[in-house]
């Protein structure tokens, strides 16, 4: 059996989507059944139940992914130290975060790496908050995790290793927050507050007025410098903004209250480095993160 057919079993048992497991691997579906049916003609029975709707483990599935799984792991980790030590992957590894909070949330990244690679150092860095590239391109950290969709052309997006919900922080006294959810076009009904730093085009296009997705103007706040500065000015009923669900635990005001959206999509925070800066230790920091699941959160 192929190391690469262990792998594309492995990511299928967790996915258990043909085209997410094909994505992930970089690799194509027609790859993914074929070695799917070689690895079952090999054991003599099905491991997976397809149906059109889901995919799932049979019992002889589910006990060859718990017997492959620990060893395949072991193998990868193995090779990481013996590649870490050929390439003397030792010294600091400067990780910025635009939210110092995402930091926690993907700690087992973190530990991971910490053990594949036990003589690098991770030092945390927080990034400046109306400029969240500036200390990357500036070589003060080398790598950053930030919110995605970044393209920017002498900087490189890499996987997203954590995925959230929105939720729309509001006056404790306000209308809103009374409400179980809010919508996107309740963002027509209030001053929506925003950073000093303008929106890149790939977010919105600057000169152009906001709109919800039913077509209502939205009325932008004046940008403000900092975060603290942002939860000053929302709690003392200047306005509203939408921010990841992490802010719901990391950022409780007694005067300001989260209130979840439904029917906005997730927002997901992923790796990127300098396109000229990308060391040995980058270079493994991103290779863990592939290989590692990414993680989500809900409002608590």
């Amino acid at each position: 059996m192929e190391l690469r057919d262990i792998e594309i079993f492995l990511t299928l048992a967790e996915e258990l989507h043909f085209g997410r497991t094909a994505e992930r691997l970089h690799v194509s579906q027609a790859r993914v059944s074929q070695s799917v049916k070689q690895l079952e003609r090999r054991i003599g029975a099905p491991l997976f139940a397809r149906t059109s709707r889901r995919v799932e483990l049979t019992p002889i599935g589910q006990r060859l992914r718990a017997d492959l799984a620990p060893a395949y792991q072991g193998i990868h980790d193995g090779i990481a130290r013996a590649v870490a030590a050929g390439r003397g992957i030792g010294g600091v590894l400067r990780l910025g975060f635009e939210a110092p909070g995402v930091a926690d949330l993907v700690a087992d990244l973190l530990d991971a790496f910490r053990e594949q690679h036990p003589d690098c150092e991770v030092q945390i860095r927080e990034v400046d908050f109306a400029d969240p590239f500036g200390m990357l391109r500036a070589g003060e950290v080398d790598a950053l995790i930030t919110l995605f969709p970044v393209d920017e052309p002498d900087l490189v997006a890499g996987p997203v290793v954590y995925s959230e919900p929105m939720v729309l922080a509001v006056p404790a006294r306000h209308p809103f927050a009374r409400r179980e959810h809010v919508t996107l076009e309740d963002l027509a009904r209030d001053r929506v507050l925003r950073a000093a730093n303008p929106p890149a085009p790939y977010w919105i296009n600057p000169p152009e007025p906001w709109h919800t997705p039913g077509g209502k103007h939205v009325e932008r706040g004046e940008p403000l410098e900092t975060f603290q500065e942002l939860l000053a000015v929302i709690a003392n009923g200047g306005g509203i903004c939408p921010l990841a669900a992490h802010a719901t635990t990391y950022f409780s005001h007694p005067r300001i209250a989260f209130v979840p959206f439904r029917g906005s999509p997730d927002v997901g925070w992923g790796v990127m480095w300098r396109r000229a800066g990308e060391t040995a230790r980058v270079k493994s920091f991103v290779d863990v993160a592939v290989r590692f699941p990414a993680r989500s959160g809900s409002p608590s």
